[in-house]
């Protein structure tokens, strides 16, 4: 036999031991569309990044086709250059490849001269060369010798959530790194030294970067749709009050004339097909990456404890609690674990896996609440059982302690009915006998008064006892009552005192208010001394009628008071004294008041 205590422990560890189980098979499979949708509800609940304020966007908008009349062609392009670099823009980014730009021979040479002669111009592709070639993103000629860089945009396509949206952005594929990480190291000082310090590019550089399949890539921060405010095309190229607000500033130029997806990425604030324009995005990713505050992935050691932790507190919930406070504790650890998971992605930017700690929930759940409902069947069954014996044992009792009492009461009704003759015989009795028949006819009351006290108890729990009401005066009740204890008392030369009050008759069953009279009165007569009094009131008060009866007897201590109405108890006093009794008396007293409706208390 295995010692409870040593049984306890081999229970909880197979119960952790599950909980790792389920842990460790559950983090073999991959949920990114699930945890992606609570990624994304995480990024709109949390509040917005604020833009660094370094950023401005110029776009190709419908106003801008509707007034020229077509797409903007070479000369519009060079004219837009021209002005960016009277105005002092520090870095010129463009989405839109200047050899697609319409023009006669001439302009599109001036195009390409102007965009050769501007060091801070780079023309950005939505692709990346792979090690070695170095030219896969050389424009045609004459533009040959236009900066150009790689900035793609990932989506989930085929990979992680598989939703078409895009939530990262690469840093660099196999050691070569895209436009946006060399921008941010231009802009952000800190950065800049760390890439010195390394002697160029560095993932150490930024946070949140992780490495998947040789490329470095890292979670946007991305603001809701609008933030980044575009300025049209057109309006830069006519209104030169504009110009002032791209001094010193990233301006990255793109389309939104809404004629292609391609133009167009779906975030995590919307999934629609015309969600935010990829100039939009790149605004989002360089921000990311100047504040450096990309989200951060959890260590997988702490998504794997996460998700333990939850999973055993889930088979405790299921195990110990209450189905109701089960359910309410486990949508409490979920809420809270919920909670937890927002407060980490904001304000500390740490993205903790949500999904595999979800469905380990479940998993538990579903998984051992059959094996309780099976614990709890045969617990019920048990307990039927038990319950059924002890209600026959209880049947037993009763039907044992009935028959036993009405086969007492007729031999005990012969000895008092002997007693009677013999103290009525004309032959006078020696001081003696007298005393003996005294006694016996005593022995054989205190008898009666028992057995009389097991059948009522026996009544009681069988639920036979029914109340037979009668109008009745209950002042006559108790005087009569008194009476007929008058005997006892004068054995012990005690006075009974009455005070009645006038009452009306009440209906009371008058055979178990007698019961209690007699027993009150009876227990004061016991339990006083000699030569003491008893007094016995009757009163009205506020629509009741009350009955006292007052003695001087010993006192019940204060600990025992809220214990003396119970079944078989007598306070130490009344063990301690050579008083009889049986421990009923009170408890049939106090069960016929509260049948009657009324209300029995005790004062020491």
């Amino acid at each position: 036999m295995i010692p409870n205590r040593w049984r306890t422990v081999l229970i909880h560890l197979s119960r952790f031991g599950f909980a790792i189980a389920i842990t460790a098979i559950l983090l073999q499979f991959s949920f990114d569309y699930l945890e992606a949708i609570i990624y994304d509800a995480r990024v709109r609940i949390r509040p917005a990044p604020t833009p660094s304020g370094l950023i401005e966007t110029i776009v190709v908008d419908p106003a801008t086709v509707q007034t020229l009349g077509r797409v903007p062609n070479a000369d519009d392009y060079r004219n837009l250059l021209l002005r960016l670099q009277g105005a002092g823009a520090s870095k010129v980014v463009s989405l839109i490849n200047p050899v697609e730009a319409v023009g006669s021979l001439d302009e599109t040479r001036a195009l390409a001269a102007t965009a050769e002669a501007m060091e801070n111009f780079v023309v950005a592709f939505d692709d990346v060369p792979l090690s070695g070639e170095q030219n896969a993103l050389k424009l045609t000629a004459p533009f040959d010798k236009v900066r150009t860089a790689g900035a793609p945009v990932p989506i989930d396509q085929n990979i992680f959530a598989r939703d078409g949206v895009t939530r990262r952005m690469m840093l660099a594929y196999q050691g070569l790194p895209t436009l946006h990480p060399l921008l941010a190291a231009e802009t952000n000082p800190v950065i800049g030294e760390s890439f010195k310090a390394h002697g160029g590019y560095t993932p150490k550089a930024f946070v949140g970067v992780f490495d998947y399949l040789k490329s470095d890539q890292a979670y946007v921060q991305f603001a809701p749709t609008g933030t980044y405010i575009p300025t049209s095309y057109l309006s830069v190229l006519r209104d030169d009050t504009l110009l002032k607000k791209f001094r010193d500033k990233i301006v990255i130029i793109g389309r939104d004339i809404q004629t292609t997806s391609q133009d167009y990425v779906r975030t995590p604030y919307s999934r629609d097909i015309v969600a935010m324009t990829v100039v939009e995005l790149n605004a989002n990713m360089f921000d990311t990456l100047i504040r450096n505050d990309a989200v951060k992935p959890v260590p997988k050691w702490l998504n794997f404890l996460a998700t333990a932790v939850i999973s055993y507190a889930t088979v405790l919930i299921v195990l110990l609690l209450t189905p109701t406070t089960g359910l309410l504790m486990l949508g409490s650890v979920i809420g809270g674990f919920f909670a937890v998971s927002l407060v980490l992605f904001w304000p500390f930017g740490y993205w903790i896996d949500v999904a595999h700690p979800l469905l380990a929930v479940f998993i538990c759940y579903y998984f051992f609440i059959p094996y309780r409902l099976i614990i709890e069947n045969r617990r019920s069954w048990e307990y039927y059982e038990k319950n059924r014996l002890l209600t026959q044992v209880e049947e037993l009792k009763t039907n044992f302690l009935s028959m036993m009492s009405h086969d007492l009461k007729t031999p005990i009704a012969r000895i008092q009915g002997m007693a009677d003759v013999v103290r009525s015989d004309s032959n006078p009795l020696s001081p003696r006998q007298n005393e003996a028949i005294e006694t016996l006819r005593r022995s054989s009351d205190e008898l009666l008064e028992f057995v009389s006290s097991i059948l009522n108890l026996g009544r009681i729990e069988s639920k036979a006892l029914q109340l037979s009401l009668q109008s009745k005066d209950l002042n006559a009740l108790v005087a009569e009552v008194v009476a007929k204890l008058e005997y006892l008392a004068r054995s012990k030369k005690i006075e009974i005192r009455t005070e009645f009050d006038t009452l009306f008759s009440t209906k009371i069953d008058p055979d178990l208010i007698r019961q209690v009279l007699s027993n009150l009165v009876e227990n004061a007569i016991k339990y006083s001394p000699p030569e003491s009094s008893i007094l016995v009131s009757t009163e009205e008060r506020d629509g009741w009628i009350v009955v006292q009866v007052a003695d001087q007897g010993p006192g019940i201590p204060e600990d025992e008071l809220p214990h003396i109405f119970m079944k078989f108890y007598r306070s130490r006093n009344a063990k301690g004294s050579t008083i009889k009794g049986s421990g009923l008396g009170l408890y049939l007293a106090k069960y016929f008041i509260e049948l009657h409706k009324g209300r029995i208390a005790v004062d020491s």
